[in-house]
């Protein structure tokens, strides 16, 4: 697809899609629905599979192969998407993580469904970051904004609603169904993605940074290795945890020497000399930290210190996919009708600024209304911020290196949400050490969420401030030819 004119075409706000577009923005839909809703399901079936397959000792696996692969393959991803095209490379990503739900559902042992997980991962990762960037092979820039708002609906009603049909699946029929169920979902999508997608045509050629993604693919992984067994699985006086940090350090080191040579680099260094494209990438880091190295241990103070069940604790969260569905639609259609979004990221970081600081004022008897308003103001924050600012990426980037502006966003919000969990968890798990009553455990657990809360609130400052310097859609537009003649 050609590069979209700078300026505004004024039938572009009557824009509509024919039944074509629709039938692709359809399929994009369900293959994120899909990506989005397999991060959470798993969650409820743990103790069921740890219990059927006997493997309480590497339990984490199950949802750390996952998180590992599927965040490792974003860069790789988005960069074979800019130069073979996304039609292929979706129906790929849907192939592999049809193989990896089909086989976790048959796995006989704890080993093969970790195994399978990371399968399906690396189809998971892909599915995600290409269905986002197939939006703007059809969407005019200008209208970009109201269907990434959708988007961001999409997203957050399956992630949410990910536990509870977990749950459901798993009391009534067995774990093994949280997989299969994957499978019509995904076969439905594959046949979408084949019949409405235009066949690519690439002409140009391209080598492939070999050398490059696999530093990266090293450093990625030792990375969030790093971030994931630190303190439960390994001790933090293990030398194995350190040689992690150095692996991971060491390969990024030399990744971005090597890039700096390569005539197509897997991510154009050049791309973080663009003030908006850096800003972006950094404050949806910001975001996944504040975000996921929050909310992930709110469960434990409403079911250990409230003493709500499971399904009541995930219900909660209900409250937080309002404001976010709402949000994400709206800030959506009103970029599209004003053109201009940078007041979206920097009113939705003060609103998630100001949800954790409520947050962070927990008691043991706190009002719950106290509780839902503040879940139901970061939904708005988030809604504001997440999918605008992979938005905001794309503005700032030249058409044909989008699939790698797109992937660069996720991977950064990604790796925030990972190291978030992963330094909070240490928080946690530092701070109860020791605590043997109940009375004191519950205590304890109120004073450490106080405090994870508030370095929460301090990342989303962060990114409120950091958002005051991002450039409106008007000045990108009219930039984005003079960064094309840059790269």
């Amino acid at each position: 697809m050609s590069e979209q004119n700078p300026v505004m075409l004024q039938d572009e706000r009557d824009f509509r899609l024919d039944w074509s577009a629709r039938l692709m923005f359809v399929a994009i839909l369900s293959s994120i629905f899909l990506a989005a809703m397999d991060q959470t399901v798993v969650s409820t079936a743990l103790p069921t599979i740890a219990r059927d397959l006997h493997g309480l000792a590497k339990l984490p696996w199950i949802v750390t192969a996952y998180l590992l692969t599927s965040t490792v393959c974003l860069p790789v991803y988005g960069k074979l998407g800019d130069l073979l095209g996304r039609k292929y490379l979706l129906q790929s990503a849907v192939l592999l993580f049809l193989a990896g739900s089909a086989l976790s559902g048959i796995a006989q042992n704890i080993d093969e469904l970790i195994l399978f997980r990371a399968l399906q991962g690396i189809g998971g990762g892909g599915l995600l970051v290409t269905a986002i960037a197939s939006i703007s092979d059809f969407i005019p820039v200008t209208q970009r904004g109201r269907y990434q708002g959708l988007v961001g609906a999409a997203f957050g009603l399956a992630t949410l609603i990910g536990p509870f049909l977990g749950g459901f699946i798993v009391e009534t029929l067995s774990w093994r169904w949280i997989f299969y169920i994957n499978v019509p979902i995904g076969i439905f999508s594959l046949f979408i993605i084949g019949a409405a997608f235009p066949k690519p045509v690439s002409t140009a050629e391209w080598i492939m940074d070999v050398w490059g993604t696999v530093l990266l693919i090293t450093g990625l992984s030792a990375t969030v290795l790093f971030a994931s067994v630190a303190g439960p699985v390994l001790a933090w006086n293990s030398p194995a945890l350190w040689l992690l940090l150095v692996l991971g350090l060491g390969s990024f080191t030399r990744f971005f020497v090597f890039e700096k040579r390569h005539p197509q680099p897997l991510l154009p260094l050049a791309f973080f000399r663009f003030r908006t494209f850096t800003l972006s990438v950094t404050l949806s880091f910001f975001v996944g930290v504040a975000m996921l190295g929050s909310i992930s241990f709110l469960p434990i103070y409403l079911q250990d210190v409230r003493h709500f069940s499971p399904t009541m604790s995930g219900l909660e969260l209900l409250y937080l996919l309002i404001g976010m569905l709402a949000m994400s639609i709206l800030a959506g259609r009103r970029i599209s009708h004003k053109q201009r979004y940078r007041e979206f990221p920097i009113l939705g970081a003060l609103l998630i600024t100001l949800a954790l600081a409520w947050l962070s004022r927990l008691g043991e008897q706190t009002p719950l209304w106290h509780i839902d308003g503040a879940l139901v103001l970061l939904g708005l924050g988030l809604g504001m911020t997440m999918q605008v600012l992979v938005l905001s990426a794309q503005l700032a980037i030249p058409h044909r290196h989008l699939g790698v502006a797109t992937s660069t966003v996720t991977l950064f919000r990604s790796m925030g949400g990972t190291l978030g969990v992963a330094a909070f968890g240490a928080v946690f798990s530092g701070l109860m050490a020791g605590v043997a009553s109940s009375a004191a455990h519950a205590a304890m657990i109120v004073q450490t969420l106080r405090t994870d809360f508030l370095i929460a609130a301090s990342f989303s400052l962060a990114a409120f401030v950091g958002a005051w310097f991002l450039e409106d859609m008007p000045s990108l537009l009219k930039k984005r030819q003079d960064n094309d003649a840059l790269l």
